[in-house]
């Protein structure tokens, strides 16, 4: 039948030959394992002596004999070159031309080397590309020197400024100095960590954080396996006294279906897919090999697939069984029966896949579950079985602190006969803790309260004493020794040892207020002056430093940072002022409208 192969072979993407080749090889593997020979056997379908091979063509091609003669060799290699020939030309030829050409490049490379060697000079005969430089012929960049001597007092020298390139070589950060920045800055990152964590904690920073290994509590405890030990020891010693007994046969062994049960019990695994084209060889072998029909008899048995319901293969969809689904209790083929009614069978249906049912071995017992009216009265027992309960509490107080005067409240309440709501008490409760927040709160410095800008990190240099004598450099040691503490409690925020009250800062803000209105007026120019520090001085690098001092790289950079913060502050400001005037437009475009007309 070789049309139907004709038609099948650019399906499968062979052809036609080998589809029939593989298809007579698939009936011969059948046959084989019917016959029960051995795999490794010599293949049933070889050629017998006188047969002729009807497709020749399908045989791998065999090597070329080592003991050919000279003319069948270069008959061979003619042949083959002749087959390679994609170019109009012979491989022979090729091959030739190739190799004059060769010993012709050689050739005039000996030659120009001999010719070099005795100091002649030799043309070549390609004309050089433009803006291409020979280098053999000519050096590149050179220049030539002048004739005569020279006078060196025509030369002419620019004179570098020594200072200039001492404030240039001082500006530049040095090696060493960006080393101990850079040690001064872990120093401080070190600090902090130890001051925010534990000490250990600095150590183990890079380690990886892995969450507790939380495993779920055992089914069984100890104990209860402890109890099942025990149970299975006396009952094995009960089986050794009643096992010579008349009527042990009544008895039966459950250790067998226990162990079976545990098996049952491990979670299903998918069934093993059908090799669909085995099965239909087979087929084909057994329709091959039928009998005539005039002798009767049953029919062929066939296995069933679904090869022949479409062209486009059939999707395979296995279902991974589940075994919740599955009763633990219920035998196969028994679900729809009615209780009390005899049992049909105990066959497994073809086809199901189930656990083995948790059944005693003789059918004395009852069937596990029952009808709805045992299910019922069972669960009326196992709720009339339940403890009595205990009206006993205990009540613990919360911790937070600012509570007492709200247990006083309650306390008064109760008092009166009256309960105060719990929404009530929250809010108030919220309220307590906002009076606790703000009066805290003025307990801080007016950076803090006003919520201004404060430093990235503390300038130890500018707060540090002078150590010097007369009274007033110390009590500029005191005030540098109050204002290192106030920032490094708005900064680090850290407490400092001794605070005031609040009337002590009120009576200290008064006495600096009267000083302030005694003393005399300050001086315009000394605004002036102090307008002008202030404009000398520039953010770079996480501090105030004047912009003179800086290279000019640094200047440049500083002063875009400082524009792109004046730019993001007037966005700000414009986003703000615009939905302003889109609120007033909306609101007063009446008026507006009224007074233009």
């Amino acid at each position: 039948m070789p049309t139907q192969w004709r038609t099948i072979a650019p399906i499968v993407g062979r052809t036609s030959a080998q589809c029939l080749e593989r298809y007579e090889h698939l009936l011969d593997e059948a046959q084989r394992k019917a016959e029960g020979l051995d795999e490794e056997a010599t293949e049933a379908r070889k050629l017998k002596p006188g047969e002729i091979d009807p497709t020749p063509e399908t045989k791998p091609a065999r090597p070329d004999p080592i003991d050919m003669d000279d003319d069948e060799l270069e008959m061979l290699s003619e042949a083959r070159a002749r087959l390679a020939n994609t170019q109009g030309k012979k491989a022979k030829r090729k091959a030739r031309e190739r190799q004059l050409s060769d010993a012709r490049r050689l050739a005039s490379l000996q030659k120009r080397r001999e010719m070099r060697a005795a100091g002649l000079a030799f043309a070549r005969k390609f004309k050089p590309k433009r803006n291409q430089i020979d280098y053999s012929e000519e050096i590149p960049f050179e220049k030539h020197v002048p004739a005569g001597f020279h006078d060196p007092s025509e030369d002419r020298y620019v004179v570098e400024d020594a200072n200039q390139r001492a404030i240039e070589d001082h500006q530049k950060p040095r090696g060493r100095e960006i080393e101990m920045e850079m040690r001064r800055e872990d120093r401080e990152k070190l600090k902090k960590r130890k001051e925010q964590g534990e000490a250990d904690a600095v150590f183990n920073i890079k380690e990886k954080k892995r969450s507790k290994l939380v495993l779920p509590e055992p089914q069984i405890s100890d104990r209860e396996l402890e109890q099942i030990v025990k149970i299975g020891h006396a009952s094995d010693s009960v089986r050794q006294y009643i096992d010579g007994t008349a009527t042990s046969g009544l008895l039966t062994d459950y250790t067998e279906s226990a162990r079976a049960n545990a098996v049952a019990a491990r979670t299903m695994r998918t069934p093993m897919p059908k090799d669909t084209i085995q099965m239909e060889i087979e087929n084909i072998m057994a329709l091959q090999n039928t009998e005539s029909v005039l002798k009767g008899g049953i029919n062929t048995p066939l296995h069933e697939t679904e090869l022949g319901k479409g062209v486009l293969p059939t999707p395979k969809i296995l279902a991974t069984p589940n075994t919740v689904l599955h009763a633990i209790a219920a035998t196969p083929g028994t679900q729809s029966q009615l209780p009390g009614a005899t049992p049909g069978g105990f066959a497994t249906p073809a086809g199901s896949i189930a656990a083995t049912p948790f059944r005693d071995q003789m059918r004395i017992n009852d069937e596990i579950g029952g009808s709805a009216l045992e299910q019922k009265a069972n669960l009326k027992r196992a709720l009339a079985g339940l403890p009595t309960p205990k009206n006993d509490f205990e009540i613990v107080g919360p911790d937070d602190e600012g509570t007492e005067g709200a247990v006083e409240d309650d306390k008064d309440q109760e008092d009166e006969g009256w309960v105060e709501d719990a929404s009530e008490r929250a809010e108030k409760q919220a309220k307590r803790n906002a009076e606790i927040r703000i009066r805290n709160l003025k307990m801080r410095s007016q950076v803090i309260q006003r919520s201004l800008p404060k430093p990235s990190k503390i300038n130890e240099q500018a707060t540090r004493p002078t150590n010097a004598s007369g009274d007033l450099p110390k009590a500029d040691d005191m005030i540098k020794l109050e204002m290192s503490r106030i920032l490094a409690w708005d900064v680090d925020n850290k407490a400092p040892e001794v605070t005031y009250s609040r009337d002590e800062l009120d009576a200290a803000a008064e006495l600096i207020k009267q000083e302030a209105e005694a003393g005399p007026e300050l001086n315009t120019l000394m605004w002036k002056v102090v307008d002008q520090c202030t404009s000398e001085m520039i953010l770079s690098k996480d501090k105030f430093t004047r912009i003179a001092i800086l290279p000019r790289e640094e200047q440049m950079k500083a002063l875009n940072e400082e524009f792109q913060m004046y730019r993001g502050w007037m966005n700000q400001r414009a986003k703000k002022a615009a939905k302003v005037e889109k609120k007033l437009r909306v609101k007063l475009g009446g008026y507006q409208v009224n007074s233009s007309s």
